[in-house]
């Protein structure tokens, strides 16, 4: 029962997040960078984690999810490396996410 409540809140946090892309008026472009933005603001105020935590995968995978690692990677490395962490950071923590998306285009681009 408490693997189809974790479904369940993945399912209705990711779903509400993309209902929202769904209704706007918006370019796909724009959608895309605000969702990213929006992520790194609600994570940069403290927002987003908790979210994330409850959701799991339906807070972290969508759009928001992105700019949301991109946060807490910057917070991580500025620990660590001081005022360098700010460039290094978010590539360090979206550097999976990035490659796949690059590697899965590749792929398609050959099909």
């Amino acid at each position: 029962m408490d693997i189809f409540l974790s479904f369940l809140k993945a399912f209705a946090v990711g779903g509400a997040i993309c209902a929202v892309g769904q209704i706007t008026k918006l370019t796909p472009g724009r959608i895309l960078v605000c969702f990213v933005v929006a992520g790194v603001v609600l994570g940069a105020v403290g927002v987003y984690a908790p979210l994330a935590k409850w959701a799991g995968a339906g807070a972290t995978v969508p759009l928001t999810g992105f700019g949301f690692a991109m946060v807490k990677g910057v917070k991580e490395a500025i620990a660590e490396k001081g005022a360098l962490g700010i460039l290094t950071g978010p590539l360090t923590a979206s550097s999976a996410g990035i490659t796949a998306a690059v590697l899965c285009g590749l792929i398609a681009s050959f099909v």
